[in-house]
C-alpha cells in the first residue's frame, strides 16, 4: 500500500529503466464479484541500464491478491519473489525472460477510479499517471514502451461490448454465456495508455477519409439515455482530424478510433491510444441539455485528446517531470483548432483570463513550481494550470519568436526525429533550435523557473526629436525553492495609437518600414526601445494579443483606458483596457467612504458597448463581464474578501441601475428566432441577452424579471434556459428562485448531466449559496459521492465560485471545506486534493480571514492516515 508520508521524487534522480518490456500480453476475467488479470511481459534487460545487474523491480498499488508468478514457463515459490505489496522483487531474472502475472482485483470496490474499476455498471480504465499498477504488476513509467495484445472476457448479456487499445483482431464465444475480444496494438506505448471497456452500450458509428486515402472507422459508445448526444462530439473529432492533416501534417494511424463517455470520472478526458474515455459531461452535448461554453468546451476537449495521439502517444514523455511536453503541446495545439473553428479574439481572450485568475495565483502559492518541475511528492498533484496552460504558452512564445513557417518545419522535424520515443522538453526546444537556425537557450528558463514575471514600464515622449522612448524591466518573483531568478526570454507585442485612433509606424533606429506592431524581445533585466518618427505623444498599446504570460505595470490613465476601449485594432487589447478600468473603479471603491461615486466615465463607456450593434457582438459580450471576485482578489494585497465584494456588487448595481433602459434594448436587439445555431455571432447574441438578464436583476428590476420568467419558460436551448434561471437564482426575487430551482430539477432530474448545472448554479450563488443550503444540497437523492462531477458542482463551487459565502468570516466556509475533504480523502484522494486548493493561499487573505484559513489546513493535517496526494498539498501550503 501507499505510504500517506511520502518522499519526495527528484528529477536529478532519473536514471533509465533497469529492464525493458518488448511486448504485453494481457487477458482479463471480468466477473461481478471481481476481475482476473494475466499479464505476460516479454522483458530485458535495458543495456543503458548504469545497473547491469539489478534486480527485476515492479510496480503494484492496492492488488487484491498475487496468485501465480511465472518465470519462463515455470512458476516461481514464495522464496523466489517478495511481494511487498506495492512492489514485487524477483532477485535472479535472466538477460531476456518471459514473465508472467495473475492477479485477482475488486474493481466493484475502487472509489478512487484508477486503474480498473466500475461506473455507472460498466468497468473502465484510467492508467495515467500510475494507475497501470493497480491492475497488475508491471515497472510502470513512461519510458518503458511495449507493444499490448489484451483479450477480455465477460458475460456476453451483462457486458455486449468490450474495448481495449488498437485494432479488433479476433473474437468468439465463451461457455457459460461469456464472450471474449481481443485487441492488437501495433504501436509501442507506455502502460498509462492502456485503457479497457466493458459494458452495455450504444454504438454510433461514422467514418474519416484521410489525406492519403485511408478509411477510419470512428465509433462512440454510450449509455443508451445518451444516444441522442453524440453528434456534436463526433463532428468536432472529424474537424479536428481534418485540421491536424492541414495545420501539422499527422495523419492518424490505426484503423479505429473510439470514444468512450463515462459518468464517474476524476479528470475530463483520457487520450488512450484508439480508445478515448471522456468524462460524460465533456464529450455528450444537445442543444437542450448543453449550454454554448459546453458546446465549445467538448470541440476543445474531442480535439485535444484526439490531437494527443501524435503529441503524446506517438511521441510520449521520459518522465514524469516532462508531463507539460505532452499537455502544454497539446493544449496549444487545441487552442490553436478553437480559435479556427471559432472567435479567435474571444479564444484568446478566455485563455489570458484563466491564466491571469487561476495560474498566475497558482505561480504565487506554496506549490508553484516550473513547467518542468524539479521534483514532486504525488504527481497526480502535478496535472496543474502551470503543466497545462502555461506550458502552452510557452509553446505559443516559440512559434511567436520562430513565425509560423519555423514552427511547423520544428514540429515536423520533432515528430519525425522522436517517433517511437519517450524524450523531454529539451528535446523539443532543441527540434526547434535545428530547424529555426535561432538558439533558445535562455528561453528555456521558462520550463526550469516558477513564478509570473513582471514588467514594470515607463515612457517618455521627446516631441522636438519626436521620439518616443519605451523603457521595460523585467523581474521574476521568488518562489518555493527558487530565488534570485534570471531575466527571461520575452516576446512582447506591441502598437502605438495617436489622438485620432490610428495606428503610428514603429520605427526603430535604421529602421524606415511603415509597420505599425510590432514583437519586441525582451532578454534582459531592463530595455529602452526609441521609435522614431513619431509627432504626437502617443497612447501605448501594450503586450497585444497577450504574446506572454507576464503581468504588466504601466501607468495607464482612465482617459487612456477608455481611448484604448474604443480605437485599439488588437481586439484582445480593446478588452483588456476595459478590464483595466473597471478593476481601476472597483478596487478605487474598496477602502472608499461609502458615498464616493462610481466614476461616470465607466457608466459612459459601458453604455456604448451595449448600445453599439455594429461591434463584434461576441466581444462586447466579453467586454461586459466585470473583472471577477478571484482576479480582484489576486490583483490585491492582503485580499479583504467581502469588503472586494461589496466594491464590485457596487458598481455592477450602479451600471445596472443606469443602464436599464439601454440593457432592455440590448437584451430585444439580440433575441433570435429560428433553429438554433453555434456560429460566434449566435453565441455572442446569447451571451449579450443573458448578461443584460443578469445586470437587470441584480438590479430587481420587475421587467428583468418577467424577461427573465418568459425566458426560461419558452427557451429551446439550455444556454437560454440556465442563463434565465441563473439570473433569477441571483436575484432578490426568492419566490422566483425556489420556483424556477423546483421546476428546472422536475424538467430534467433524469439527465445527471443538467442536473450537475442545477447544483452548480445553487452552490455558486451568494444568493441561493448559503452553507446551510450547501449542506442540503450534499444531502439531495441526486448527489452521489462517488462522483467527482457532483462534488466539483456542489463542493467545488461553494469554495471557488463563491466566495462571499465561502469565505464568512466566522470561518464556516473553510470548516466545511476541511470536513469535506477529510471525508473525500478516504474514498478518491486525488479530488480531495484538488480541493484544497482554496485554503493554500491563506496567507495571501487579510488577518479576519488567515487564521480560520490555516486552522482549517490543520484540520487536514492532523486527520489520521491521510493521502499522500492531500499530504503534499496541506504539508507545502503550511511549511514556512
Amino acid at each position: 500500500m501507499r505510504t500517506s508520508q511520502p518522499r519526495t521524487i527528484y528529477l536529478s534522480e532519473y536514471r533509465p529503466p533497469a529492464f525493458l518490456v518488448d511486448h504485453v500480453d494481457l487477458r482479463f476475467e471480468l466477473f461481478e464479484e471481481g476481475s482476473r488479470v494475466h499479464s505476460t511481459l516479454t522483458m530485458r534487460r535495458n543495456p543503458e541500464s548504469t545497473d547491469s545487474q539489478a534486480a527485476l523491480e515492479l510496480d503494484g498499488d492496492r492488488l487484491t491478491f498475487l496468485e501465480r508468478v511465472d518465470l519462463d514457463g515455470r512458476q516461481l515459490t514464495g522464496s523466489e519473489f517478495e511481494d511487498q505489496g506495492d512492489r514485487l522483487v524477483i532477485a535472479d531474472v535472466p538477460e531476456q525472460f518471459q514473465l508472467t502475472l495473475v492477479t485477482w482485483l475488486e474493481p466493484q470496490k475502487n472509489t478512487r477510479l484508477e486503474g480498473l474499476y466500475k461506473s455507472s455498471g460498466m468497468f473502465c480504465t484510467q492508467c495515467e499517471a500510475e494507475g497501470f499498477r493497480c491492475i497488475t504488476y508491471f515497472p510502470d513509467r513512461p519510458d518503458v514502451m511495449a507493444r499490448f495484445r489484451t483479450r477480455v472476457e465477460a458475460d456476453r448479456a451483462a457486458y455486449p461490448v468490450l474495448l481495449s487499445n488498437g485494432n479488433d483482431v479476433d473474437r468468439g464465444e465463451i461457455e457459460g454465456g461469456r464472450h471474449f475480444v481481443t485487441w492488437e496494438d501495433p504501436f509501442p506505448k507506455p502502460s498509462y495508455l492502456f485503457a479497457l471497456v466493458a459494458g452495455d452500450l450504444v454504438e454510433k458509428k461514422d467514418s474519416f477519409t484521410t489525406m492519403s486515402g485511408r478509411d477510419i472507422d470512428l465509433r462512440m459508445y454510450v449509455e443508451p439515455r445518451n444516444s441522442n448526444k453524440c453528434d456534436h462530439a463526433m463532428a468536432s473529432l472529424k474537424r479536428a482530424m481534418r485540421w491536424d492533416e492541414e495545420m501539422y501534417g499527422r495523419e492518424y494511424d490505426l484503423d479505429i478510433f473510439m470514444i468512450v463517455a463515462v459518468d464517474d470520472f476524476n479528470m475530463g478526458a483520457m487520450e488512450n491510444k484508439g480508445l478515448n474515455i471522456f468524462n460524460s459531461s465533456c464529450v455528450l452535448a444537445s442543444s437542450d441539455t448543453a449550454t454554448d461554453a459546453a458546446f465549445e468546451r467538448i470541440e476543445s476537449i474531442v480535439a485535444h485528446e484526439y490531437f494527443h495521439n501524435w503529441s503524446g502517444n506517438r511521441v510520449t514523455c521520459r518522465d514524469w517531470f516532462q508531463l507539460s511536453l505532452k499537455e502544454g503541446f497539446t493544449v496549444f495545439r487545441d487552442s490553436q483548432y478553437s480559435a479556427d473553428v471559432g472567435s479567435a479574439t474571444v479564444k484568446r481572450i478566455e485563455d489570458a483570463t484563466l491564466m491571469r485568475t487561476a495560474q498566475f495565483a497558482e505561480d504565487s502559492g506554496p506549490m508553484a513550481h516550473p513547467v518542468r518541475p524539479d521534483s514532486y511528492m504525488e504527481i497526480s498533484n502535478f496535472y496543474t494550470l502551470t503543466i497545462y496552460e502555461k506550458g502552452s504558452e510557452v509553446v505559443r512564445m516559440i512559434r511567436t519568436l520562430l513565425g509560423p513557417d519555423l514552427f511547423r518545419k520544428g514540429s515536423d522535424l520533432y515528430f519525425d526525429r522522436h517517433d517511437g520515443q519517450a524524450v523531454t522538453t529539451d528535446d523539443f526546444v532543441r527540434a526547434m533550435e535545428d530547424a529555426s537556425g535561432r538558439d533558445l537557450g535562455q528561453f528555456r528558463r521558462w520550463y526550469e523557473q516558477a513564478g509570473t514575471p513582471q514588467l514594470t514600464i515607463r515612457d517618455e515622449y521627446d516631441a522636438g526629436d519626436q521620439v518616443y522612448r519605451l523603457t521595460i524591466r523585467q523581474s521574476v518573483p521568488d518562489t518555493p525553492g527558487q530565488t534570485n531568478k534570471k531575466p527571461q526570454h520575452i516576446p512582447f507585442g506591441v502598437g502605438l495609437l495617436g489622438s485620432d485612433g490610428r495606428s503610428i509606424p514603429l520605427r526603430l533606429s535604421g529602421d524606415d518600414s511603415n509597420v505599425t506592431e510590432r514583437v519586441l524581445e525582451l532578454t534582459g533585466e531592463s530595455h529602452t526601445f526609441e521609435f522614431q518618427g513619431v509627432t504626437e505623444q502617443p497612447v501605448p498599446s501594450l503586450l497585444r494579443g497577450f504574446s506572454a504570460p507576464v503581468k504588466v505595470d504601466y501607468p495607464w490613465s482612465r482617459e487612456q483606458l477608455l481611448f484604448l476601449m474604443n480605437h485599439d485594432p488588437d481586439g484582445f487589447n480593446r478588452w483588456d483596457a476595459c478590464q483595466r478600468l473597471a478593476i481601476d473603479v472597483i478596487t478605487s471603491l474598496v477602502d472608499a467612504p461609502a458615498e464616493t461615486p462610481v466614476d461616470p466615465r465607466l457608466l459612459t463607456a459601458y453604455r456604448i458597448l451595449v448600445s453599439d450593434p455594429e461591434q463584434d457582438q461576441a466581444l462586447v459580450a466579453k467586454m461586459l463581464h466585470l473583472p471577477s471576485e478571484a482576479y480582484l482578489i489576486e490583483l490585491s494585497g492582503e485580499a479583504d474578501v467581502q469588503a472586494i465584494s461589496r466594491a464590485r456588487e457596487r458598481v455592477l448595481g450602479e451600471l445596472a441601475l443606469t443602464l436599464r433602459d439601454d440593457l432592455v434594448a440590448c437584451y430585444n436587439r439580440n433575441q433570435q428566432s429560428g433553429p438554433y445555431e453555434l456560429t460566434p455571432d449566435a453565441i455572442g447574441n446569447r451571451a449579450l441577452c443573458n448578461t443584460a438578464l443578469a445586470w437587470l436583476l441584480q438590479a430587481n428590476d420587475e421587467e428583468g424579471r418577467l424577461l427573465a420568467r418568459k425566458q426560461f419558460a419558452e427557451a429551446d436551448n439550455m444556454t437560454e434556459q440556465s442563463g434565465a434561471l441563473r439570473a433569477l437564482v441571483n436575484s432578490g426575487f426568492e419566490q422566483d428562485r425556489e420556483q424556477v430551482l423546483g421546476e428546472f430539477y422536475q424538467q430534467w432530474h433524469e439527465d445527471p448531466q443538467v442536473v450537475e448545472q442545477w447544483f452548480s448554479i445553487q452552490a455558486s450563488s451568494p444568493k441561493a449559496g448559503e452553507l446551510p443550503k450547501i449542506r442540503s444540497l450534499l444531502e439531495h437523492e441526486a448527489f452521489q459521492w462517488k462522483n467527482p462531477n457532483k462534488v466539483r458542482a456542489v463542493i467545488g463551487a461553494f469554495a471557488g465560485q463563491n466566495l462571499v459565502r465561502f469565505h464568512a468570516e466566522d470561518g464556516s466556509g473553510y470548516r466545511f471545506l476541511a470536513e469535506q475533504i477529510c471525508r473525500l480523502d478516504d474514498s478518491n484522494p486525488q479530488i480531495a486534493a484538488r480541493l484544497v486548493s482554496p485554503l493554500t493561499r491563506w496567507r495571501k487573505f487579510a488577518p479576519a480571514y488567515r487564521g480560520s484559513m490555516k486552522a482549517a489546513l490543520e484540520t487536514i493535517r492532523d486527520k489520521k492516515d491521510l493521502s499522500r496526494d492531500v499530504h503534499e498539498v496541506v504539508h507545502k501550503s503550511l511549511a514556512g
